[in-house]
């Protein structure tokens, strides 16, 4: 019956934003500054699954320059979690596919998130030199996930270079986002506990060229799987009050 309840209000919600954001976003079209609107509004219906939303992140973090943000991707529950972390200028990169989700793959498109085909190697290259031309000639931070699909439950898989290739290319620091694991949410349970986001300081690109990337792949994949494990343990202990 809970989950029910959740599906029909949040189909309600999701229906309504979807509509006058894609209504809103047509005043601006592609604009970055819809990303951090619509992840925030995402973020704001955790509480609806039960979810306590705690959400991390450096002082710095509003003042911060342009960077290629990293996260880890495990389920739908990243709409409603891992969003909360968007920050203004940023935009995200996702499948192709998502443009044919009925309103929600219309929205993705006009907020100015990136579409790259994974099918096709080499418009995936294009989409890398899309994202570095990006930051070059605009204000724009990237967000992307280097798992390239999302784990359920197994942890953090290996990264692929894509998002490292982009950092160093474009000169950008790396700025790691870890949200806590997620998979043992349910949709009928009343209280879902605590999930943690929290955003970590950049790793610098400084000095770095093309033979460092599988080296700065590693390094943030190191740093995010501690993180991930240390956060899960916290959440271990949030709940058990």
């Amino acid at each position: 019956m809970i989950a029910l309840v959740r599906v029909i209000v949040v189909a309600l919600f999701a229906i309504v934003m979807f509509i006058f954001g894609c209504a809103y976003c047509l005043l601006s079209p592609r604009n970055p500054k819809h990303v951090f609107t619509f992840g925030r509004l995402f973020a704001a219906m955790a509480p609806i699954f039960g979810i306590k939303l705690v959400f991390r992140v450096p002082e710095d973090v509003y003042q911060r320059g342009q960077a290629i943000y990293i996260a880890n991707h495990q389920s739908n529950w990243d709409m409603f979690t891992v969003s909360k972390a968007v920050t203004p200028n940023v935009v995200t990169v996702g499948k192709k596919s998502l443009a044919w989700l009925p309103l929600f793959g219309q929205l993705y498109w006009l907020s100015g998130n990136i579409l790259i085909d994974r099918a096709n190697k080499a418009k995936a290259k294009g989409t890398i030199d899309q994202v570095v031309k990006s930051i070059k000639n605009s204000k724009v931070s990237v967000w992307m996930f280097p798992e390239g699909t999302r784990s359920r439950g197994r942890g953090l898989l290996p990264f692929k270079t894509g998002a490292f290739h982009a950092a160093i290319s474009a000169g950008v620091p790396v700025a790691p986002i870890v949200c806590s694991s997620t998979d043992k949410l349910k949709l009928n349970r009343w209280n879902n506990g605590h999930v943690i986001v929290e955003i970590l300081p950049m790793i610098s690109t400084e000095g770095y060229g093309k033979e460092n990337v599988r080296q700065l792949a590693s390094q943030c994949h190191d740093l995010m799987k501690d993180k991930l494990a240390e956060l899960d343990a916290e959440v271990q202990e949030l709940n058990k009050r």
